[in-house]
């Protein structure tokens, strides 16, 4: 692969549109983006909201804080916080800019706006839609396929904005299909590193502040000072406590942006903060450790790609192999070692259910970042798992094709039952 040649540019485009600063768990902030999106377009206070969502949507807002909001959880806050204070044109941190002199509104929005929400039937596994009324006018935004894909905005009927949607096909502006292992190793090999740097540098601040917010405050179940105190400083363990660490403080609410992967701030973490532990303990130095950032975020999106954007497959553990493909890749692998270690660590732990956004999501992590540890550790030791164990197949990208159908397929209905237990229906 060289500079400037069309899969070049396709993969610095992926990067850069998946790599972006997000405020608190996407899945609410979405709903909140939504309805700011709404009240703009309604131009006055609304007096009541209507919102329809897929039930995947309803199963990753149920239990996670929503920032900014004095520790509410649920989709009438992250509507309420919406409408009182959020700021559409900042999208996945449109919830960023709240102060503390807006909090009053917020709940005053909570208790006197009624708010219905609805579970879609239309199939789609990631839609939001939102209906604000006031007394003489309406507003409806409509979110498909993924958490800012807005495909329809209406005022009182009528329509203000129109795109089309299919499910098939990528809801993202350049299409994921080009990316394979070998070639993301390729990619990284040669990428001219002042085509990565702002967007990677924005990883490491973020993510890195947010963990270290983590091991200082008391989040959730603070998994990252558990995994700390139990198991010791080895650089392999503080590099699933960092993970941790973050998710622990992202989950319950923490006001610091993080930078996400394939639309999850989890994963933006855990696809990073272990590279990144391992590149410092390593003296990898800044051009290494982009490098290794590289290989570990588009490893992440290429396994995301068949599995979607939500669905019962934890999404961590996508991010665990990449993470352990980076790591990998910082000791010298190249595209063979990679794809040992991507299929390793799939054979390990996939089938880890998504049973929403909540503090345990921090644990996951830690076991999807170990699986992608042992995957390296397995290849670098001569030991791998061969085609015909399990869903593993030869040929990495027939692995990978393998998790796809697995997780969006043949766990359709796992997804269901994991929605009717958290509902209680």
């Amino acid at each position: 692969m060289e500079k400037h040649d069309a899969l070049y540019e396709k993969y610095l485009r992926i990067l850069r549109e998946e790599l972006v600063p997000a405020m608190g768990c996407t899945e609410p902030i979405a709903v909140a983006y939504a309805a700011a999106l709404a009240r703009d377009t309604l131009g006055e206070a609304p007096e009541s909201a209507e919102v329809t969502v897929s039930p995947n949507i309803i199963k990753n807002v149920k239990s996670v804080v929503v920032p900014h909001t004095g520790n509410l959880r649920g989709i009438a806050a992250a509507v309420a916080a919406g409408v009182a204070a959020g700021r559409a044109e900042d999208k996945l941190e449109v919830l960023s800019k709240i102060t503390e002199e807006k909090l009053p509104a917020i709940r005053e929005c909570l208790e006197t706006m009624p708010v219905q929400v609805h579970a879609s039937e239309s199939g789609y596994v990631f839609e939001i839609g939102i209906l604000l009324r006031a007394a003489a006018h309406s507003a409806f935004v409509r979110i498909l396929g993924s958490h800012t894909n807005v495909v329809r905005i209406e005022r009182d009927g009528e329509t203000r904005f129109s795109a089309p949607f299919s499910e098939c096909a990528q809801a993202e502006p350049e299409g994921r299909d080009c990316l394979t292992v070998r070639e993301i190793a390729a990619f990284a090999d040669c990428v001219e590193i002042e085509d990565v740097a702002p967007t990677l540098k924005r990883q490491i601040e973020c993510n890195t502040a947010i963990a270290e917010a983590g091991f200082s405050g008391d989040w959730g179940a603070n998994i990252g000072r558990v995994l700390l105190s139990a198991y010791g400083d080895s650089v392999h363990n503080r590099a699933k406590a960092a993970a941790a660490a973050g998710s622990d403080a992202r989950m319950s609410g923490c006001e610091l942006p993080v930078v996400i992967n394939s639309g999850s701030g989890n994963q933006g973490l855990t696809a990073s903060l272990p590279v990144i532990v391992y590149a410092e303990a390593m003296h990898a130095g800044t051009e290494r450790l982009y490098r290794a950032l590289v290989v570990s975020n588009l490893v992440t999106i290429h396994l995301k790609t068949g599995i979607g954007r939500l669905s019962a497959y934890c999404g961590a553990t996508s991010a665990g192999c990449g993470a352990g493909a980076g790591i990998c890749y910082l000791h010298g692998g190249g595209a063979q070692e990679i794809a040992h270690t991507v299929v390793n660590a799939v054979a390990i732990n996939s089938g880890m259910i998504c049973d929403g956004a909540k503090a345990s999501c921090a644990a996951k992590i830690a076991s999807a970042v170990e699986a992608g540890l042992l995957g390296f550790q397995m290849q670098r030791q001569g030991s791998e798992f061969y085609g015909g164990d399990g869903i593993v197949e030869k040929g990495e990208e027939n692995t990978i094709r393998n998790i796809g159908l697995l997780a969006r397929l043949g766990m359709a209905e796992t997804d269901a039952e994991i929605i009717r237990i958290m509902c209680g229906c």
